[in-house]
């Protein structure tokens, strides 16, 4: 009653200065009405649907992991994460429609896209990517379509397309940034006609060659300038990406699309690429914690646990001339802790005495091998928690007996 009467005599204030007019006992139970109505709830019309544009270049089955070329492993289980966390993964043809029309899109989708046209696509990437009926993108440019031992021929293309690839421009030369710079030099005139024919001829190119219309475009190097918007639209050209990381909203500019460029050294870039804010219908997503470590532990990398008082393990038993007491384990929140090893099982474990508080829990375990000086690389993973469910009950609460 207390917040009515001050809502009243705020009312009567305001109205009196405004209007010099006697209040009346109608417009005392408007004001109490109109202060206590609930607010009135406007269905928003907005899109907001997030995509995360993937992009590859390189594949190996056996050798070492670059910054352009990823292990088909790890490959294999980021797919996997895509699945796991139920993504909606786009064709091209979807990606354009909602992003240029009136699609509706789930509020959190992906595009994979790959760059280039390397040949290890064709025998490391897509089997993997058809095995889990995931549609993709391929971003080649002219001059290496056929281009030798290591590029794609116009027959594994075909054959991709046949079973969910997509083709989008990325120029006729590959140039790099430097490239541009020095045409850049020679003046507008000339210029104009190097992105003409970069833009302009991969388009026709790829038209001609695979059937289809092309309407995008990834920047070679994520490189681009004013004057290739112009150019990009003049041809057709309808969205075009660069290596900026970020979401693709339905209000992205479609001249500079980002894209996560997925790198064989780091995982965090697929951690981010992955991970998507709240909204008002769904929680926050942490994304996936794709690690690649040398040796079993528990919690496994990357997975979620609902126990906030687990134990953490290392097994280091492929570990050759270890030095037990040279041990250290740090755990996120925890710092240093005084895990034990098990000399029979090579186990090194810690159980947590604190509850987890985060939902991510970070782990370092570092050694030195018997005689050696210095600390080996030392081993880092991750597990996810889920709070939510580590407050569920597991058994049914006890009910009160009936009285007789």
């Amino acid at each position: 009653m207390k917040v009515f009467t001050t809502i009243f005599f705020s009312f009567c204030f305001a109205y009196c200065a405004a209007a010099q007019a006697p209040l009346t006992p109608a417009d005392s139970e408007k004001a109490v009405v109109d202060a206590t109505r609930p607010p009135t709830l406007v269905k928003s019309t907005d899109d907001h649907s997030l995509v995360t544009v993937l992009g590859y270049h390189d594949f190996t089955s056996t050798g070492e992991a670059t910054a352009m070329k990823l292990p088909t492993d790890a490959f294999r289980k980021q797919l996997q994460a895509l699945k796991d966390l139920k993504l909606k993964i786009l064709t091209l043809e979807e990606f354009l429609a909602w992003k240029t029309g009136n699609l509706k899109l789930p509020e959190r989708s992906v595009l994979i896209t790959i760059d280039d046209g390397w040949k290890t696509v064709y025998d490391h990437a897509y089997p993997i990517l058809k095995e889990f009926e995931f549609p993709f993108t391929l971003f080649i440019y002219k001059n290496y379509v056929d281009g030798g031992g290591k590029a794609l021929t116009t027959a594994m293309v075909e054959e991709m397309k046949a079973n969910g690839a997509s083709v989008g421009s990325h120029s006729v030369s590959h140039p790099y940034p430097s490239t541009i710079r020095k045409k850049i030099q020679l003046g507008p005139e000339k210029y104009a006609d190097f992105i003409n024919i970069e833009l302009g001829d991969s388009k026709q190119f790829l038209e001609e060659k695979f059937g289809e219309a092309i309407t995008t475009y990834a920047y070679p190097g994520g490189f681009h300038t004013p004057e290739m918007f112009d150019v990009a639209k003049k041809e057709g050209y309808e969205c075009l990406f660069t290596v900026h990381p970020g979401k693709v909203s339905k209000k992205s500019p479609n001249m500079t699309l980002p894209r996560y460029i997925i790198l064989g050294t780091h995982d965090s870039v697929f951690e981010n690429a992955t991970r998507f804010p709240a909204t008002a219908t769904s929680t926050a997503s942490l994304g996936a914690f794709i690690q690649n470590i040398p040796h079993p532990v528990t919690p496994a990398a990357g997975s979620t646990i609902g126990n906030r008082l687990p134990i953490i393990s290392a097994d280091l038993s492929g570990i050759e001339q270890l030095d037990p007491t040279s041990l250290v384990m740090r755990v996120a929140g925890f710092g240093k802790v005084p895990a034990t090893f098990d000399p029979e099982s090579k186990k090194f474990s810690w159980k947590v005495n604190r509850r987890l508080r985060k939902p991510t829990c970070d782990i370092t375990v570092s050694w030195k091998l018997l005689e050696a000086e210095k600390y080996e690389k030392p081993m880092s993973w991750t597990f996810i928690v889920n709070r939510r469910e580590a407050y569920l009950p597991t058994t049914s609460p006890s009910l009160p007996a009936a009285q007789q």
